[in-house]
């Protein structure tokens, strides 16, 4: 995970202080932290991040302070051996590479800024490094479909070239907050997306029901505007109200949107589907539902309902695109 090493190493640069970053770019074994995590440092030895839950930690940071002396960027490797591997405790036996980059040296401030930019904007981008020179570039998602579809940063084939996934964090929208909804929101966050509930009724969208979650009470279209639906959002409705649920899918249907999932019978999705064309939904955007929601596992539980919905959305997701 990336997080927000990117943000801070900027904001500390912006305070006046000298700043590198250290990226995971490589694993063998049991690696405590995958490719792609991040450690900033700063030239006094502060850090902000892991790059190895405080095995190896240590040593990066000594040679990041060297780093922003010379603003050449360096790559160390930890646990080769078993001797080498518990010195930095490592002592699974585990072995990491990792990048160390002076923010203002070999990574110019305008590409860090240009970075925060895209990430702010949620908009999908790759930092691609060269690990045997200085050149270091900002690309599009479209030259690295299969990395950022399954959201993994890596060294290219070339063995020279490390490629950071910077993809927007996913969201989940739950329309309905049903009982299947206090399970799947759960199961949402758990695989790394944030679920927000939405739900006009009191009675449903009690804070009481869904500790700490993010619950909009607003009309679902309305709500929907207000959350933004783009190609890392999916939308899952469990009202059975048509009144709730339609206008949510409508929403949906006008986005990006790389799972649109609606809760009911065969019988009642194709009411739904009547009702949707003639509000002017062709054939082909129409079959973007997913419908009766989730994979059929035989579940019948709330609890069964939620898993088979995460195992759909996730083959969505993840799975390789369908022709």
């Amino acid at each position: 995970m990336i997080d927000q090493a990117p943000e801070l190493a900027l904001r500390w640069h912006r305070e006046g202080r000298a700043v590198a970053l250290a990226t995971v770019i490589e694993t063998w074994g049991s690696a405590p932290r995958p490719v792609g995590s991040q450690l900033v440092i700063d030239a006094d030895g502060a850090m902000e991040g892991s790059v190895s839950g405080g095995c190896v930690e240590g040593a990066v940071i000594v040679e990041a302070m060297e780093a922003i002396d010379d603003g050449r960027s360096r790559v160390l490797e930890f646990g080769v051996s078993d001797d080498d591997a518990f010195a930095v405790g490592l002592a699974c036996g585990g072995r990491i590479r990792v990048l160390i980059e002076p923010v203002g040296g070999v990574m110019p401030v305008a590409l860090l800024e240009a970075l925060v930019d895209a990430r702010a904007a949620r908009r999908a981008v790759a930092y691609v490094a060269d690990l045997e020179g200085d050149d270091r570039t900002l690309r599009g998602a479209d030259e690295f479909e299969e990395r950022f579809r399954l959201d993994r940063s890596g060294i290219e084939a070339d063995g020279r070239h490390f490629v950071a996934v910077h993809n927007p964090p996913l969201k989940m929208v739950i329309v309905g907050a049903v009982h299947i909804a206090q399970h799947l929101a759960a199961m949402a966050r758990a695989c790394g997306h944030a679920p927000i509930i939405v739900d006009p009724r009191p009675a449903f969208g009690a804070q009481a029901r869904f500790p700490a979650e993010d619950i909009r009470d607003g009309w679902p279209d309305e709500a929907m505007a207000e959350i933004g639906l783009d190609q890392r959002t999916s939308v899952i409705t469990l009202t059975h109200d048509p009144k709730l649920d339609d206008p949510a899918i409508r929403s949906a249907l006008k986005a990006p949107v790389y799972y649109l999932g609606c809760l009911g019978s065969t019988r009642t999705h194709a009411k739904r589907i009547a009702r949707l064309t003639e509000d002017g939904f062709s054939e082909a955007e129409l079959a973007r539902i997913h419908a009766p929601v989730g994979i059929d596992l035989g579940g019948r539980s709330p609890a069964e309902i939620a898993v088979s919905i995460m195992a759909e959305v996730t083959r969505s997701l993840r799975g390789p695109k369908r022709t």
